[in-house]
């Protein structure tokens, strides 16, 4: 019954998926961005898809169940966060920019170098984020299944790049509609049931109050906060959330979408934790797999059950299609250079090559997947890494004019040697042994644990403040002007037949 459950799951959203990519019309705009039409409810669907991973799921419960309340749903809060403090400042003047792919805004803000280098970090850090929902799948097919580990990450990345191969974005968005509501109203039943049927007992010093988990660095304070600032502001520069904010119809929808996926964000993480934490009266002392799979397997009603975890499939899978989807753009366009070409008799290269180029990055995302047999650690890892390089240029560069293509260059360079140089001294990984690449060493202990995030991003601030008021500035024409460098971002950036939209263009100086 569970297992049929989650397969006509699984089915539908196929279904759906390939449904809809007959709007995609050979057009790579529709693919990528949806055609920058998409209302509100869709994008915001889509949104929560990116942030509601399995990720902010069984990582969220696995942390909560061991460390506390504060240690999981730092995940899904910092995520939120992020939607939040996205949509109060960067949603409009992005979408106003009318962008293909994130990097497209380093071009245009510092130039060339800026672009590629940016891009290398984000397909990097998002193949991490895609073997983290990997891992989730291989975990849930061997434990209801028995089927081996790596056949189940194989079979969830098969299935989410087939339908996001043939509708790109829109099928993304549309399929996450599903996908959220299913895990929604398994997070919200599943509290229900914990609170009426089974003893809800909280351990003293774990739960929502017990705010010594976030001021008490003895309680993992300094850990939870890093996390809450990895992803609440490292998130800022996911090309999977940003794709989906060039992809609404206006400015106004862009932000509402974020607004609404932050609030659908929280509303599913905080009652996972909860249960999480209120689980402990039930399990035996020693777990043989994820806690939340425990308990939807051997405690909860099937029908519970089955929406659970199809709604964590859908999950897993809505966040893995559309991290695919954005880097593999990401590499063929602002790393390999193809452009868009949509012309009638002509297919377009830019659609040709993204959809090829999501079979090698899905691969390495698998290979990842395999090695790394971690759920929240990636996530947090993969924009603990992005928020010391890229998060700095990004804002400095839309609030300061001053800022300079050296300044940005530097503080990418600063900030990813001081955090990798830090994460292969720090024993654990925000909690976690560091199994991943750790150097024996007496200098650093697990008590430093968290505190390479602040440090990694402070040195990237200060690095592009020093640098930008040392280098000579590049003239700026502003966000109210549209100049175009040539024909092919001219289609991206305006749109063919439509009026110019504002957009951060960059001149050489002088």
């Amino acid at each position: 019954m569970i297992l049929l459950g989650v397969a006509v799951s699984i089915v539908l959203v196929v279904l759906v998926g390939f449904y809809v990519s007959k709007k995609i019309e050979g057009d790579s705009r529709n693919f990528l961005v949806g055609g920058r039409l998409l209302p509100f409810w869709l994008v915001g669907g889509a949104l929560m898809g990116s942030a509601v991973d399995t990720n902010a799921t069984l990582g969220n419960t696995d942390l909560t169940y061991e460390f506390g309340f504060w240690a999981g749903v730092s995940l899904a809060l910092g995520l939120a966060l992020c939607l939040t403090i996205t949509g109060i400042f960067f949603a409009k003047p992005m979408n106003r920019m009318g962008l293909t792919s994130f990097p497209d805004y380093y071009r245009l803000r510092f130039g060339r170098q800026v672009e590629v280098s940016s891009s290398v970090l984000l397909a990097l850090g998002f193949c991490m984020l895609v073997a983290g929902n990997l891992v989730a799948g291989g975990f849930l097919f061997n434990y209801f299944l028995g089927m081996p580990y790596w056949l189940g990450v194989v079979l969830i990345a098969a299935i989410a790049v087939a339908y996001t191969g043939a509708g790109g974005l829109i099928a993304d968005a549309y399929t996450a509609i599903i996908q959220m509501a299913l895990i929604l109203v398994g997070a919200i039943g599943l509290l229900i049931w914990m609170l009426t049927t089974q003893p809800f007992e909280i351990a003293e010093g774990t739960g929502p109050f017990a705010l010594g988990q976030l001021s008490d660095p003895a309680q993992g304070a300094v850990i939870n906060w890093a996390t809450l600032i990895a992803l609440g502001i490292g998130d800022i520069v996911a090309i999977d959330f940003m794709q989906r904010v060039f992809s609404a119809k206006s400015p106004g929808s862009a932000r509402r979408a974020c607004f609404v996926a932050a609030a659908g964000t929280t509303a599913i993480g905080v009652p996972f934790a909860l249960v999480a934490l209120a689980a402990h009266s039930l399990m035996p002392e020693e777990l043989d797999g994820p806690v939340l799979f425990v308990l939807l397997d051997q405690y909860a009603p099937t029908i519970l059950t089955v929406v659970v975890l199809s709604g964590l499939v859908g999950a897993s899978m809505s966040t893995a299609n559309g991290a695919i989807l954005a880097i593999s753009n990401v590499c063929v366009r602002n790393i390999g250079g193809v452009h868009r070409v949509h012309e009638p008799g002509k297919r377009d290269p830019l659609l040709r090559a993204t959809r090829v180029a999501m079979v090698p990055m899905t691969l390495l995302s698998i290979v990842m997947a395999i090695y790394v047999q971690q759920t929240g650690i990636l996530l947090t890892l993969a924009f603990d890494l992005l928020l010391a390089c890229l998060v700095v240029p990004f804002i400095a560069g839309l609030i300061w004019r001053r800022g300079t293509t050296v300044a940005a260059l530097t503080a990418i360079g600063v900030g990813l040697v001081v955090r990798l140089v830090l994460f292969v001294l720090t024993p654990t990984i925000y909690g976690v042994d560091n199994t991943i690449l750790y150097i024996p060493n007496d200098l650093i202990t697990a008590d430093f644990d968290g505190w390479p995030t602040f440090i990694a991003f402070a040195a990237s601030i200060v690095t592009y403040v020093v640098v930008a008021l040392l280098t000579p500035p590049a003239l700026l024409r502003g966000l109210d002007i549209q100049v175009a460098k040539d024909v092919d971002d001219a289609l991206d950036v305006v749109g063919e037949g439509v009026e110019p939209v504002p957009a951060l263009v960059r001149s050489e100086a002088p």
